[in-house]
């Protein structure tokens, strides 16, 4: 599996509300919608094989009358990390393996610089 940038808690925007081809539970998202992670992990169906799939706070997919798979998580590929701040994602690409999330504190100049005024 590869290396996902996703923690449970982390908000994030829908970039994908599309259904799905092969599915039987309504898609129920909303493309650019912001939600909450409240489970990330790795699902295995019969059709889509392995994927690493999330759970989301306020939706709860029941079981599928089909496949028989309780609460099936969506695509974590169909969502992007809702980042405040921009620069902070960037430094924490610095450190493999830690999540993309936004810094505290923003880039700070400790004195303003003054510009040259030119002639």
């Amino acid at each position: 599996m590869t290396n996902h940038q996703f923690y449970v808690g982390q908000q994030v925007v829908c970039i994908s509300a599309a259904q799905p081809a092969n599915t039987t539970l309504p898609s129920e998202l909303t493309e650019g919608a912001i939600y909450k992670i409240r489970w990330i992990g790795e699902h295995t169906h019969y059709l889509d094989r392995t994927y690493i799939g999330v759970r989301l706070e306020g939706i709860d997919r029941g079981t599928c009358q089909i496949w028989g798979d309780v609460d099936t998580p969506f695509r974590a590929t169909r969502f992007r990390p809702l980042v405040a701040d921009r620069l902070g994602s960037l430094r924490a690409l610095l450190v493999p393996g830690q999540p993309l999330a936004p810094s505290v504190e923003g880039p700070l100049r400790p004195v303003k610089v003054k510009e040259e005024e030119r002639v």
